[in-house]
Order: structure tokens, then sequence, then C-alpha cells
């Protein structure tokens, strides 16, 4: 098994947590960035990665004042886009948009919410694959990557760097400071290669209302 395979086969916070502190989710972040574009390690802090706390529930007590916590309003760094703005339900709208138009629904067995950020992360994964099946049949794999840019820019390339500039301004432990500075600059390198791949949104799109520009494959 790869080291990212080995990851998602922890499925208890104590594998999770030796995991952190054996360096083996650095290793992880560090290979794969370093495949996609050696430009994305600049600066990584890989010592960030590997630090969990002292005691064993420092992660999940800091993980629970970031993202799970908060008073009237949410969590202080909340998962969930469609809070990032004061139109969540047409925040969601849209999401489920997307995933129906390629044959997807959010599961509710466990919930799963259209606007979290795993939710999110998931689809642009889906997409990404979509896009690597076209090219291995000799397709065009245009519509995936004009679905990836548009869902990328008007969904998590959105509201993924106010999160990340919540998280430092929280002076959370190193850990989750590195993921978010990590994930906003992988977001913003795949956007800036998919607009360098199928060019700019039609103007207007880029806001979130428009229609999708793109289409299924036949």
């Amino acid at each position: 098994m790869s080291e990212e395979e080995n990851l998602k086969a922890l499925n208890t916070p104590e594998e999770q947590l030796e995991a952190i502190r054996a360096g083996e989710l650095a290793q992880a972040v560090q290979k794969v960035l370093g495949e996609i574009d050696a430009s994305l390690l600049e600066d990584l802090n890989a010592d960030a990665l590997s630090d969990s706390g002292k005691a064993d529930d420092d992660l999940a007590v800091e993980y629970t004042r970031l993202f799970d916590v908060g008073g009237s309003g949410g969590p202080s760094c909340s998962l969930w886009g469609g809070t990032y703005g004061d139109a969540r339900m047409k925040t969601m709208e849209e999401a489920v948009r997307f995933y129906n138009h390629f044959g997807l629904s959010v599961s509710e067995d466990p919930h799963e919410l259209p606007d979290h950020l795993t939710t999110q992360l998931e689809f642009l994964h889906y997409l990404a694959y979509r896009e690597t099946e076209a090219l291995q049949k000799g397709e065009d794999p245009g519509a995936f990557r004009r679905a990836q840019r548009d869902f990328l820019m008007r969904h998590p390339g959105k509201w993924i760097p106010t999160l990340s500039e919540r998280i430092q301004e929280q002076k959370a432990m190193p850990l989750f400071v590195e993921i978010g500075e990590r994930l906003v600059a992988l977001l913003k390198h795949d956007q800036e290669h998919l607009v360098d791949l199928v060019g700019k949104p039609p103007v207007g799109q880029s806001g979130g209302s428009a229609a999708p520009s793109f289409s299924m494959p036949s």
C-alpha cells in the first residue's frame, strides 16, 4: 500500500494520532505535493505536520475548539462553505446542482451537507478521476476540466482562504495552520492550471450565480 492508502486505512483516532506522530502524514503530504508541483513544497513546515501536541487529547480538544463549538454564529473556523456569506441555502443548492449534473447525490448515512469541506473536496477528486479516465480512453476531458474550474472558483477556492486565515487568527496548533496553508496553495495551483487548460470562465460565472459552463460528455 502507498503512504496515502495507509493513511486512508486508519480508522480510529488513536491510529490517526500515531500516524501523525510517526511523521506519516508529513511524508504523505510531501510526496503528493511534490508529485503535483515541487513549488508546492516551498515553505512547507513538515515538523508542524508531525506535531499533535504533548497530551493524547490535545489534537481532539483543539479540533473541537476550532471547528465544532462556537456561539450563536457557529464555530470560529466553520468547515461549511455556505456559512462564509449571507446566502447559505443558495450556496448549498448550487453545490447540489453540480453534484446532480454528474449523477451524484449527497449521502444521508452518515448525513452529509453539500457545502462541507470534505464533500466539496471529494467532488473535486471525483472530477479529477473522471478527467484522467477520459484521457486514458482518448476522449475529450474538457467537460471535467471546466467543471473542476467552475466548482473550485465558486465554492472551495472562494471560502477556504478565509478559513485558513481564521485558523491563523485563532492561534491554532501548527498542524492545523499548516494544513490550511497547504490546502490554499494547492487549490490556487489547481485553479491556475485549469485556467491554463480551458481558459477563464465566461464573464459573470466566477461569482457563483450563472449556469455551469460545461455539459456532460456524450
